[in-house]
């Protein structure tokens, strides 16, 4: 959820050599005397911003009779099951972490720390779970074991297997359960509840069913194998990190702990070589699945469909170039169903390819016509035709039901709202459900079709999950125990000036017009829109207005719900997205006159952490003040996935990289406005790195800023008591300088 500290999307560097002279050097803040709590920010912070304690993860079971879902208590991360009975509304609690684990401690290995911070998952309990194909039987896994639940007597079975596992999934039979474990795959039969080795010799470094680092973290891959239909074979995939350079994660506040070593893909820099295997389960050599892996090096996306091949879609470095494959098993041998380039980038969407229940064909998407669009195309990868066109809005695949040929989808035409849409034969797209605005942010279609899920949020109304018919008559409501919050957001959305960006201005509760005020803009600044019809987006926004400030929102060009030339603007220039910010300011403040514009702050997290850092560098004219958390200060320390997909490889467009680098705007002869900088000491995504490198820039150009160090803390702040400390030093920084 974008927030001061909730925002995500950036990341590191080797530091430990460098951080006591700058520690020394940058001017550390102080802790703060204690102040009157804020009983307020308290209730944002422990409750998430009033989002704990809403159904989430979803299911609806093949019979339509029951809706399984996750839920928290209203202050707690710690997610139990429950079910909803489609036929009587009736909830219940089908299984508790306390249930489970007798009120021992969860525990989790290190591997799975890791893969949740790149999910971005932040609760507790069950945080995941799996339904069998049949429905019969539902997989959770807690503190690294596994537990299947017999929906039919409530019989919970724990699997007898080692500590540690990873990625659990059901078999298509569901009389088996894959998972990853040592760095190895592995299997249960459920008839024996005996552990089966699948593959041998997985290392830290050379590692077999996992997802590595960019897969997780910028192509939204977050799995390493896949079953065949028949549930006697397993492909998986190799990542061989031994040439990636190692950064050293360090905890300066714990020397003793040494230094965790980490394979980070920096630009320009090895990446891991992914390679692809196909086992048999019941013991045997591996066949490995052949490509031109030197050309197209990232393995994107896996599929294994019921009928249809074993699928692939591989990427070039440089992401303007990918191809889907069809594999054969028994030889490894591949063959090109498609082609998609791109002169910027190509956008990965993991729900593509869609392989039809039959395998006579798959639905895929594009911007080759420069907005999103979903095909239908036969076995062979050739077009069939067109299912959603461009200018619908499409943005997310929901269902689509070949048998009928009706397409399920989330979207719309306008960016600040999203609702579930409905294609028949080809047609015009048609709204399922009413009312609106609302940001119908998922949704969940049953496979025969009779069954919706819905949830939904609106400007005054959080999140609540719908259930619906095909027809749009609700059945009933998931029930939730979350507290509410006890305001609304006094916000407005408009667009403005000759490009009509999207903006969103929040007033205090108490505002008088005619008043001016000082102005504080909320930023992501890459692909990302932030303008959203949403009351939870803006709670936060709103607590800061009520001191006293106006906070405004503004999309500009690079974000993405518009289309493809507008997104691709960015394209070797994301210090440029600054520009859009000041000009939709100038044209918001024309419309708003107590916008005072001689007292703008600006604040931010990850890339919007860079963005906010940036306004203060290189345009302290219009940028009095900036809070930027876990900024990336130069792009030549991020991950490879995401800055070559932007700026290109680093050894053919170096001058991207340097313009857009913090470190050139530190080193200028030119004032900046006040800089605050907040980062997390064990952060693997934006290493803390990032922050010292900035700091002792600018310390040598005798340019004064402020560093908060977060201690052991990492890219997510999911503490609240560190949310409520950041939040308040935030407000303090904007109120002195504003």
């Amino acid at each position: 959820m974008p927030g001061v500290s909730l925002r995500i999307g950036a990341k590191p560097v080797r530091w430990r050599s460098l951080i006591l002279p700058l520690l020394a050097a940058v001017v550390l803040v102080s802790a703060a005397a204690p102040s009157q709590p804020d009983p307020l920010l308290r209730q944002l912070t422990e409750t998430r911003f009033f989002n704990l304690g809403r159904p989430m993860a979803v299911r609806i079971t093949p019979d339509e009779g029951t809706v399984l879902f996750l839920r928290s208590p209203p202050t707690s991360g710690a997610n139990s099951l429950f079910s909803f009975d489609a036929a009587t509304g009736q909830t219940r609690e089908v299984l508790t972490p306390e249930s489970v684990i007798a009120g021992a401690e969860e525990t989790l290995s290190p591997e799975e720390k890791a893969r949740r911070e790149r999910m971005r998952v932040t609760g507790r309990g069950f945080t995941s779970y799996s339904l069998s194909s049949d429905g019969q039987k539902v997989l959770l896994s807690l503190s690294g074991k596994l537990y299947v639940v017999e929906r039919s007597s409530g019989k919970v079975t724990q699997l007898r297997t080692g500590e540690g596992v990873i990625d659990p999934r059901f078999s298509l039979d569901g009389k088996q359960i894959a998972y990853v474990r040592d760095n190895d795959v592995f299997r249960v039969e459920l008839a024996t509840n005996k552990e089966h080795r699948v593959t041998r010799g997985g290392t830290p470094e050379r590692t077999h069913g996992l997802a590595e680092f960019v897969a997780m973290e910028e192509m939204g891959r977050f799995t390493g194998y896949w079953w065949s239909p028949d549930a006697k074979q397993i492909a998986y995939a190799e990542a061989d990190t031994s040439g990636v350079e190692k950064l050293n994660l360090v905890d300066p506040a714990h020397p003793e702990r040494g230094a965790q070593p980490f394979a980070y893909p920096r630009p320009g820099k090895p990446n891991a070589k992914v390679r692809l295997f196909v086992a048999p389960v019941a013991g045997g050599a591996a066949k490995e699945i052949r490509w031109d892996a030197e050309k197209y090096p990232y393995l994107a996306t896996v599929r294994w469909p019921k009928k249809g091949p074993l699928t692939l879609l591989v990427q070039n470095r440089a992401q303007t170039e990918e191809v889907l494959l069809a594999a054969d098993p028994r030889t490894g041998q591949t063959r090109t169903l498609l082609v998609e380039k791109d002169d910027a980038w190509i956008q990965l969407d993991q729900s593509f390819p869609e392989w039809l229940e039959d395998g006579s064909g798959f639905l895929w998407s594009t911007e080759r016509n420069g907005a999103p669009e979903v095909e239908l195309r036969r076995a062979d990868g050739s077009l069939a035709r067109s299912l959603v066109k461009p200018g619908a809005g499409f943005r997310t695949l929901v269902r689509y039901q070949p048998k009928d040929d009706v397409l399920y989808f989330l979207g719309g035409p306008n960016p600040t709202e999203q609702y579930l849409w409905r294609i028949k034969g080809g047609g015009e797209p048609e709204r399922v459900t009413s009312g609106g605005p609302a940001l119908e942010r998922a949704a969940v279609v049953s496979d025969p079709g009779g069954l919706l899920v819905v949830t939904s949020e609106g400007p005054t109304s959080m999140r609540r999950v719908y259930v619906h018919r095909a027809d749009g008559t609700r059945l009933g409501e998931l029930p939730s125990v979350a507290r509410e919050p006890p305001y609304q957001p006094r916000f407005e959305l408009r667009q403005v000036g000759p490009e009509r960006f999207w903006t969103s201005l929040i007033r205090p509760r108490n505002f008088k017009p005619g008043v001016k005020l000082p102005v504080i803009v909320e930023i992501y600044g890459a692909a990302y829109p932030l303008v959203h019809q949403s009351m939870a987006m803006n709670l936060p926004a709103q607590w800061i207005a009520d001191h006293g400030f106006l906070v405004v929102k503004l999309d500009g060009r690079g974000t993405s719900l518009r289309d493809r030339a507008w997104e691709r603007k960015i394209k070797f220039d994301f210090a440029g997205v600054l520009d859009d910010q000041i000009a939709a300011l100038r044209a918001l403040a024309a419309e708003v006159p107590e916008m005072d514009l001689t007292r703008v702050g600006i604040e931010g997290w990850s890339h919007g952490g860079y963005m906010s850092a940036l306004a203060v560098l290189s345009r302290p004219d219009v940028f009095k003040a900036a809070f930027a958390g876990a900024p990336v200060t130069d792009w030549r320390d991020y991950d490879s996935h995401l800055s070559e997909r932007y700026l290109g490889l680093p050894e053919e467009h170096p001058e991207a990289y340097e313009k857009n680098s913090l470190l050139t705007f530190a080193k200028a002869d030119k004032p900046i406005g006040k800089l605050l900088l907040v980062h997390g000491t064990a952060d693997d995504n934006v290493f803390f790195s990032h922050t010292l490198k900035l700091s002792d820039a600018l310390f040598r150009a005798g340019k004064r800023h402020e560093v908060l160090p977060l201690s052991g803390l990492t890219h997510m702040l999911a503490d609240p008591d560190v949310h409520e400390r950041v939040w308040t030093r935030m407000m303090r920084h904007f109120q002195e300088n504003l």
